[in-house]
């Protein structure tokens, strides 16, 4: 009887194109069959966006070794919608978002395209887990990231995960590793996040730019603080968005 081996599910918010991604492929190919649907082009900051009304497309670019390569014209979460129905075989052992160019720390988490990837793959109750690197460089080295990658896929791949529970894995940008931090995620918030500008022709508009402050800098079981102090930051995160500790506060306005 053959056996299987693992099925994963890869996708992101920078193409398939992105180095981030092909670099995961080559990390874990010899480990499981992998399918990639990944958006065309950048999608950044789509977070857990559908499309609704719009067709969509897939396009096959790569077929051999184990690998198929996909686009598809949506954003993030409609990759992994379309692939789940339309190109896997069979349901996926793990759904991986990355390797993104740049950090999804702290509030992050609720914009970015590559966890609505992670968390479209749990809300299916599949073990999913999102990669980021602290360099949003086209040419960025994820060559250090390696062997972690190895082993969180494997262990995950081996153990599971708890129901309603997906990984939220960011790398700093530094020469060498002090370790990982399990870890929260730090409150943060984006300021000044509009540049306006005016156009020849008469009119004005707006680019959406911004900067980020930590707003707890000094708290030492954050992804924030394990990032600036040169650690891996691994943050379990829930779908369940309920806020369990205000229910009984709540119900005590006898409504």
């Amino acid at each position: 009887m053959e056996i299987k081996r693992p099925l994963l599910l890869i996708s992101n918010d920078d193409g398939y194109q992105a180095k981030g991604i092909n670099c995961l492929i080559e990390m874990l190919k010899d480990i499981a069959d992998i399918i990639v649907c990944a958006p065309d082009d950048a999608r950044s900051g789509y977070s857990c966006a559908f499309s609704a009304g719009i067709p969509l497309r897939l396009n096959l670019h790569h077929k051999e070794d184990g690998v198929e390569v996909w686009s598809c014209n949506g954003t993030p979460v409609d990759c992994v919608k379309m692939a789940l129905v339309e190109l896997c075989p069979r349901r996926p052992d793990m759904v991986i978002g990355g390797i993104n160019h740049g950090d999804n720390a702290s509030v992050n988490t609720h914009y970015s395209g590559t966890m609505g990837v992670t968390i479209e793959g749990c809300l299916k109750y599949i073990p999913s887990v999102a990669f980021s690197l602290c360099n949003q460089h086209a040419d960025a080295d994820f060559e250090p990231l390696r062997p972690y990658v190895r082993q969180i896929t494997q262990r995950i791949l081996a153990e599971g995960l708890p129901k309603g529970v997906c990984l939220n894995v960011n790398f700093p940008l530094v020469e060498a590793y002090k370790g990982v931090k399990v870890c929260r995620m730090a409150y943060g918030t984006w300021y000044n996040e509009t540049v306006k500008c005016h156009h020849p022709r008469g009119y004005d508009y707006w680019w959406m730019v911004g900067h980020y402050r930590n707003d707890e800098p000094e708290a030492e079981d954050t992804d924030n603080w394990a990032l600036s102090h040169g650690y891996i930051a691994i943050t379990p995160t829930r779908i369940d968005v309920t806020a369990y500790e205000a229910m009984d506060k709540i119900k005590g306005w006898n409504l």
